[in-house]
C-alpha cells in the first residue's frame, strides 16, 4: 500500500497519510509521497482545493521517532517536514482531523488554511517532552492563530489541546461528530471548489502573505537555534525513551 493515498475529483484533492499501524507517523517515505501528491494537486487545473487527513482514526502522530534514532529526517529541502510545512500548496488546503494531531502532525494542521476536526480530537506540540523543538512551523504559526499565552502554555508544557478548545479560539473552523471529519472537510471543500479557481488561488496567496503565515525568512532564522537541539544527546535520549516507554534522563547536552 502507498504511504499516501490520493483521490482526485470534483475539484477536490484528498491526500491521506496511510500508516495507521504507526498512528500515521511521518518517515521519509511519507514525506516524499506527500510531496508528490501535493505537486500533482498543484499542477492540475481541475483541482481547486485540497484535503489532508490520516487513515485509521488518527490524523498524524508526528515524526517517526524510531526512524529518527536511526538518523532519518522526514524533511525535504525547501519543503520542510513531510514535504509540506515550509512550502504548503498555493491552493487552499483543509486539514480533516480525527484522533491525535501531535508534534509534526499538529504542524501539518497548522500548514493548512482551514481545519475540520471531530469532537474528541486533540492537538499538541509535545516536542519539549522528547528534548526536541517544534521546528516545522509550530512555533511560528501557533501564536498567529491562538492567544500568545495559550500558545506558550501548549508549547512549554507539551500538553494537548482539545478540539473543542481549539474551536473556541479559532484554530478549528468546524467541529463534527467522531468519524465525520473527512465528510465535514469535503462539504467545506465543495463550498470552495465551485468558485473561480484563479480567484480562489490568488485570494489564498494574498491572505497568507498578508499575515506572513508561511514566512521563509522566519524558518531560516530559527534554524540557528533548532539545529543544536536536534543534534544534542538529549534529543536522542528523548526519542529512545519514547520508543522504550520510559522517562527520559536529561543531561542538558
Amino acid at each position: 500500500m502507498s504511504a499516501v493515498l490520493t483521490e482526485f475529483g470534483d475539484g477536490i484533492a484528498v491526500m491521506t497519510i496511510n500508516r495507521p499501524e504507526a498512528r500515521n507517523a511521518v518517515d521519509l517515505e511519507v514525506a516524499e509521497a506527500l510531496a508528490a501528491a501535493v505537486d500533482e494537486f498543484e499542477a492540475r487545473p481541475d483541482l481547486v482545493v485540497g484535503i489532508i487527513t490520516g487513515a485509521g482514526g488518527t490524523f498524524c502522530a508526528g515524526m517517526d521517532l524510531k526512524a529518527f534514532t536511526r538518523g532519518e529526517r522526514p524533511s525535504l529541502p525547501g519543503r520542510g517536514f513531510a514535504g509540506l510545512t515550509e512550502r504548503p500548496p498555493t491552493k487552499p488546503l483543509i486539514a480533516a482531523v480525527e484522533g491525535w494531531a501531535l508534534a509534526g502532525g499538529c504542524e501539518l494542521v497548522l500548514s493548512a488554511d482551514l481545519v475540520v476536526a471531530a469532537r474528541g480530537a486533540k492537538f499538541g506540540l509535545p516536542e519539549v517532552k522528547r528534548g526536541l523543538v517544534a521546528a516545522a512551523g509550530g512555533l511560528l504559526r501557533l501564536p498567529k492563530v491562538l492567544p500568545y499565552q495559550l500558545a506558550m502554555e501548549i508549547v512549554l508544557t507539551g500538553d494537548p489541546l482539545t478540539a473543542e478548545v481549539a474551536h473556541a479560539h479559532g484554530l478549528v473552523n468546524t467541529l463534527t461528530e467522531p468519524g465525520a471529519a473527512l465528510d465535514g472537510a469535503r462539504a467545506l471543500a465543495a463550498r470552495i471548489s465551485g468558485n473561480g479557481p484563479l480567484a480562489v488561488r490568488a485570494s489564498k496567496q494574498i491572505m497568507s502573505s498578508a499575515v506572513q503565515y508561511t514566512d521563509a525568512e522566519a524558518f531560516a532564522s530559527q534554524r540557528a537555534l533548532v539545529e543544536p537541539v536536534f543534534a544534542s544527546a538529549d534529543a536522542q535520549e528523548g526519542a529512545r525513551a519514547f520508543a522504550e516507554k520510559r522517562a527520559p534522563v536529561w543531561r542538558a547536552e
